[in-house]
């Protein structure tokens, strides 16, 4: 049994000798526990700590298992062991004990091992207290740092997913970093609901897990009995915290989710402005309740969620209005063009509501001609848009006047540079001779066409060109040099503007190769090829639109006259005498009559100075290439006068006179034909068949 006197007891040193009334208070009693004997020797408080009658206990450990529980005795054991083991001068450990009246104590033991001169264990004396009080105290602050803790990671996940809905630009992106498995599951929700309030309804965006739509809540109305329809009557939050209160709230919602086993729920009004704009419900099933910070936390989220879907909802409004705005200044309809396949497309960059100016534009003009149009205004704005569906609608008009594409192009600079607007565009204007395949190509600042023959092979055609629309009128640069392109049958002109070229980390050249060889590989029918084109553009994303046009020559099958240019010439109008002058040297080196070309040049130039000198009217200067026994170019210039050219001598000074005789000297045949009220004073030349 123990000794009541506890004198041979040998505690530490440090230890008080005589009892402190706090220790008492927490019944803090002593044990000397001798290894060799197995006896374990106990004062009354430790009697007191363990439950125990003096009777009761017969100084063998073992007894103390009435108190002990098996499975912290063999705890205790296990550490008391590896103390002895492994050299340590102490031990100390929580043990819990069963009272007599079966409550659980948690108790504290201390314990001190005593070796002799060799290391062996002899003794262990120590002490043994209720500490459940100590245990309780460290419980709460536990229990307070577990809450903490908690809360810390509430608010991470709320500052996190409020850093993410930052950058949502549409309903759908808030909605997909809603329904993250990173967001809000770490706040426990195991599924989440949100719906818009739309005239008067509320209109389901996002449902929780698959399959868990409920029918007939699509879109409902707000009177009705649904957690999400009072939150948004109340303006209020609502928490649910058990299944019990949602079935009596809403039996009409309950019976369809009793399979989702929903133990709680928590709904927040969505409200921006003072106004619903929607709510949102997080649903549980492992918890019942919620404590006041984390509604704090749950309703400062919806706070969040507001904001960010209002700005949603701003985004993809302005938008739909920008995108509407530039889907109308783009033609409606591409018109049908005998002789060419055609196909235009457009995409808009991953810019969102910032569109750009990219247009495309293919103009019918007379004569079996057609202008293609690809252009891009500086800018990526409703501003920018605006510029190009006015600059669209003047070139349009002055190549319907039947200008020269260079005039087209210089009168469509000069038109921008009046405009109240500080922005600048570059463009391509293509005119092109369907019967021929001659096409006139005009550049101000914008990227190369290509070409793409029937086999395949694809070549970058270098143009020379201008300085961007409103610029070269600011700078009083308004001449465009005028490059020439054949397209014999079923070669493809290919039209874009840039963003179909750059891309990051690479040059406009790299850009154009890689363009080249896509295009060289891609489906021979041009709609397919420009669904081709666009793919690519969507697959790398990017920051600018991408404008697109193509145009494949085919020849008829009907037999054609070997091709065709006319061009109309105004009296003072030097521009357009040089534009006239410029295509007929460009059609002979087309038409592969270089060998004749100033021959045909002269005179087409003496006939046209005779017209405007000697009619009060415009000329119309035709060019035909004539299929027969002989290649034949012929050269046509109409005027409004019925008054027939009559050939005279000039004399040795005369400066004037000598016209018909070099047309008569110069050309294979020439003749006058009457033509309404007027005439056409036309001359031929035989030249070779092309190789």
């Amino acid at each position: 049994m123990v000794d009541r006197g506890a004198s041979a007891l040998s505690l530490p040193d440090d230890w008080p000798a005589h009892p402190d009334p706090i220790l008492a208070l927490n019944r803090m009693g002593t044990f000397d526990w001798d290894l060799d004997n197995g006896v374990f020797h106990m004062d009354a408080q430790a009697h007191e700590v363990f439950d125990l009658r003096p009777d009761e206990y017969d100084g063998n450990p073992a007894t103390l298992a009435v108190r002990v529980p098996p499975p912290e005795g063999y705890r205790l054991d296990g550490l008391v062991s590896q103390a002895m083991k492994d050299g340590s001068e102490n031990y100390g450990t929580y043990f819990r004990i069963r009272c007599r009246d079966g409550t659980m104590r948690w108790t504290h033991t201390q314990g001190y091992i005593r070796r002799d001169e060799t290391g062996r264990p002899r003794r262990i004396v120590g002490i043994v207290r209720v500490a459940t009080e100590e245990l309780a105290e460290l419980e709460q602050r536990h229990q307070q740092a577990a809450d903490d803790e908690a809360r810390r990671q509430q608010t991470s996940v709320v500052q996190l997913t409020t850093a993410a809905l930052a950058h949502a630009r549409t309903i759908q992106d808030v909605i997909d970093v809603l329904k993250d498995t990173h967001g809000l599951t770490h706040l426990g929700a195991t599924s989440l609901v949100m719906g818009l309030v739309e005239a008067g309804r509320i209109r389901l965006v996002a449902e929780g897990p698959s399959g868990s739509f409920v029918p007939g809540t699509l879109i409902t109305r707000i009177d009705e009995q649904y957690p999400m329809s009072e939150v948004v009557r109340t303006l209020s939050p609502r928490f649910i915290e058990s299944p019990e209160e949602f079935a009596d709230s809403y039996p009409v919602l309950w019976p369809h989710i009793t399979d989702l086993h929903i133990t709680s729920a928590a709904y927040m009004p969505l409200i921006a402005q003072a106004r619903p704009i929607g709510a949102i419900g997080l649903l549980y099933n492992d918890r019942r309740g919620f404590t006041s910070d984390e509604r704090n936390v749950l309703v400062a989220l919806g706070s969040s969620i507001a904001q960010s879907l209002q700005r949603a909802m701003f985004y993809e409004q302005e938008k739909d209005l920008a995108s509407g705005l530039q889907q109308a200044m783009l033609p409606r309809t591409i018109p049908s063009v005998p002789g060419a396949d055609v196909a235009v497309r457009y995409r808009s960059a991953s810019l969102g509501r910032d569109i750009g100016g990219d247009w495309y534009d293919l103009i019918p003009l007379p004569g079996g001609r057609v202008g293609a149009v690809i252009g891009d205004v500086q800018g990526h704005d409703t501003h920018a848009a605006a510029v190009m569906g006015q600059l669209r609608i003047v070139l349009r008009a002055y190549a319907a006047e039947g200008h020269t594409p260079a005039t087209v192009m210089a009168r469509a600079s000069v038109f921008l540079h009046e405009l109240d607007t500080d922005r600048f565009a570059t463009c391509l204007y293509a005119e092109a001779d369907l019967s021929t395949g001659v096409v006139q190509v005009v550049r101000a600042g914008h990227i190369d066409p290509l070409v793409r023959e029937p086999g395949g092979a694809c070549r970058r055609v270098s143009v020379e060109g201008g300085l961007p629309l409103g610029l070269s009128a600011e700078f009083g640069q308004l001449e465009y040099p005028v490059g020439t392109i054949e397209l014999d049958s079923d070669h493809t002109l290919v039209l874009c503007t840039d963003g179909l070229v750059e891309q990051p980390g690479t040059d406009l050249d790299d850009g154009m190769q890689t363009l080249t060889a896509l295009i060289a590989t891609g489906p021979k029918d041009v709609r397919d090829l420009a669904d081709r084109l666009i793919d690519v553009a969507e697959e790398r994303g990017g920051d600018d639109d991408v404008a697109l046009l193509l145009l494949r020559r085919r020849v008829l099958d009907a037999p054609q006259p070997g091709g065709r240019l006319q061009q109309h010439v105004a009296p003072g109008d030097p521009e357009a005498l040089t534009a006239a002058r410029h295509m007929i040297r460009a059609a002979v080196r087309a038409w592969g009559a270089a060998d004749r070309a100033d021959e045909i040049e002269l005179v087409a130039d003496e006939l046209i100075t005779n017209a405007l000198m000697h009619t009060e009217g415009s000329a119309v200067v035709t060019l035909r290439v004539l299929a027969g026994s002989e290649r034949r170019l012929r050269v046509e210039v109409e005027d409004s006068s019925s008054a027939l050219p009559r050939r005279r001598e000039a004399g040795e000074s005369g400066v004037s006179g000598r016209g018909l005789l070099l047309v008569d000297l110069l050309t294979d045949v020439w003749g006058v034909e009457a033509r309404g009220g007027g005439k056409a004073v036309w001359c031929e030349f035989i030249v070779p068949e092309r190789p």
